[in-house]
C-alpha cells in the first residue's frame, strides 16, 4: 500500500506538470483543454493500475491496463525529453528578442503560461501549439512503433565466438540464449511462445535462460512461462536467476517453478556436459545483486573444477565478468541490460556496466551480452530491438 501511495503521489505531479506544459502553456481552453485532461487523468489511473498486474492484479484480465499503462511510462519519458528541448528553444528565442530590443536578459525565467506575463516576452502563442501537437503526435508514433512493432518481434542474432580452450569435441557447438523475456504485466504465454517457436527451429545444441524471464508472482504470472517446456535441445536446458526473480516472489521458488519445466538451474553450481568424447563445464550463479542467503557465489559454482576445464558461466548480469576473469572462465553468457531498451537510455545503461550488448573480452575471459528478448517495465524498444542470441562457438586454433 505505501509502495501504491509513493507511485500514485509521484505519478500525479508528473502529470500536473504535463498539464501545465501540453494543455495550459500551449492555451488549450474550452472542451478541447477537458478532453486533454481527462485523458492525462485517465492514463494516470492506468499506469497506476499497471504497476501492480501480475502482483495485485490478475494478467489474465488486467494484462491490456499494464500494456497501456506501462507504455504510458515511456510516452512520459520522451515528453518529458521533448518540453525540454522545446523550453530550451523557448528560453533561445526569448534571449534573442531582449538583445534585438536592447532589453539586458534576466536571469530568472518565468512560466510560458503565467498568465502576468506581457505577451511580448513569450513565444508566440501559436508557435508553441504547433511545437507541442508535433510533439505530443511524434511521441504516439514512436511509441506505437516501439511496442507494436519492435518489441513485439524479437530478432534472431547470430554470432560466432572463437575460444581458444574450447575442446574439439566442442567445436561448433550452437547455444541459444534466451534473456530478460520480462512476461506478466504486458506480455504473455504467446509472446514467450514465438520465441520458443524461433529458438527450437534453430536446432541448438545447448540452451541458457539468463534470468528475469517474469514480473509478478508465480500464482499470476507463471503460467506465462509453460511454453519454455517445449524448448529442445541435445545437450540441455539450463537457467539462472535474475534481479526480477526477487522482487515479486521468492526466487528459489522461482526456480522450482523453471525446474518443473525442464529447465536445470543452475544455483551456484556447476553441471558437466560431455560431447564427441570431451567434457566441458556450465556453470551458474544467483544474480550479482541477490541478497543472502541466496546471494551470488561464483566461487562456489565452479569449485572442484581443474584449471585446464573449459568453463561456460551463465550470469544475468555483466557485472560477473570482472570476478570470472580473475577465476579464469572461459565464456559468459548474460543479458541485463536490455541495450538500454529504449533510446537514449543506453548512455546511462553503459555508465553502470562493463559492457552492454554482443561479443567483448575481459582478459582471457570472453562474454557475450544478448539485449534481450523482452522488455522491463514499459512493453516498448527504441533503437535497441529486442534478440534471441545464437551462437556458434569455435575452436580458435
Amino acid at each position: 500500500m505505501i509502495r501504491l501511495l509513493v507511485a500514485g503521489t509521484f505519478l500525479a505531479l508528473i502529470t500536473f506538470w504535463l498539464h501545465r506544459r501540453l494543455v495550459r502553456a500551449p492555451g488549450l481552453t474550452g472542451r478541447s483543454a477537458f478532453v486533454a485532461d481527462l485523458v492525462l487523468v485517465l492514463l494516470l489511473v492506468v499506469a497506476l493500475a499497471a504497476s501492480v498486474t501480475g502482483t495485485v492484479l490478475d494478467p489474465a484480465w488486467a494484462r491490456p491496463l499494464g500494456f497501456v499503462g506501462y507504455s504510458w511510462f515511456a510516452a512520459g519519458l520522451y515528453l518529458i525529453l521533448g518540453i525540454l528541448v522545446i523550453g530550451v528553444f523557448c528560453l533561445g528565442a526569448r534571449l534573442v528578442r531582449r538583445f534585438r530590443t536592447g532589453d539586458a536578459p534576466e536571469l530568472d525565467t518565468p512560466e510560458l503560461d503565467t498568465p502576468e506575463l506581457d505577451t511580448s516576452e513569450r513565444p508566440p502563442r501559436r508557435a508553441l501549439r504547433i511545437a507541442t501537437g508535433t510533439l505530443v503526435t511524434a511521441t504516439l508514433v514512436t511509441i506505437c512503433y516501439g511496442s507494436l512493432i519492435e518489441a513485439a518481434n524479437p530478432r534472431l542474432v547470430h554470432s560466432t565466438i572463437a575460444l581458444p580452450g574450447l575442446p574439439d569435441g566442442f567445436d561448433g557447438l550452437r547455444v541459444a540464449l534466451i534473456t530478460d523475456l520480462h512476461v506478466g504485466p504486458a506480455r504473455g504465454a504467446g509472446f514467450v511462445q514465438g520465441v520458443v517457436d524461433q529458438v527450437n527451429e534453430q536446432q541448438p545444441d545447448l540452451i541458457v535462460l539468463g534470468g528475469d524471464l517474469a514480473d509478478g508472482t508465480i500464482e499470476f504470472v507463471g503460467d506465462d512461462l509453460a511454453p519454455l517446456a517445449e524448448l529442445r535441445a541435445p545437450l540441455g536446458v539450463y537457467g539462472v536467476s535474475g534481479n526480477h526473480e526477487y522482487y515479486s516472489d521468492d526466487v528459489l521458488s522461482w526456480l522450482d517453478h523453471w525446474e518443473a519445466l525442464g529447465v536445470q538451474t543452475l544455483r551456484n553450481e556447476h553441471l558437466i556436459v560431455a560431447r564427441n568424447g570431451d567434457e566441458i563445464a556450465v556453470a551458474g550463479v544467483h544474480d550479482y545483486t541477490a541478497p543472502a542467503p541466496d546471494a551470488a557465489d561464483l566461487p562456489q559454482a565452479i569449485d572442484g573444477l581443474s584449471p585446464e576445464t573449459f568453463v561456460l558461466l551463465a550470469a544475468h548480469q555483466p557485472k560477473h565478468v570482472l570476478e570470472a576473469q580473475d577465476l579464469g572462465v572461459d565464456l559468459q553468457l548474460s543479458g541485463h541490460t536490455h541495450g538500454g531498451q529504449m533510446w537514449p537510455l543506453g548512455y546511462i545503461v553503459s555508465a553502470a556496466n562493463p559492457t552492454v550488448t554482443g561479443l567483448d573480452h575481459f582478459g582471457d575471459t570472453a562474454i557475450y551480452t544478448s539485449q534481450g528478448a523482452g522488455a522491463w517495465g514499459p512493453p516498448v524498444r527504441i533503437a535497441a530491438p529486442p534478440e534471441i542470441s545464437i551462437l556458434e562457438l569455435v575452436t580458435e586454433k
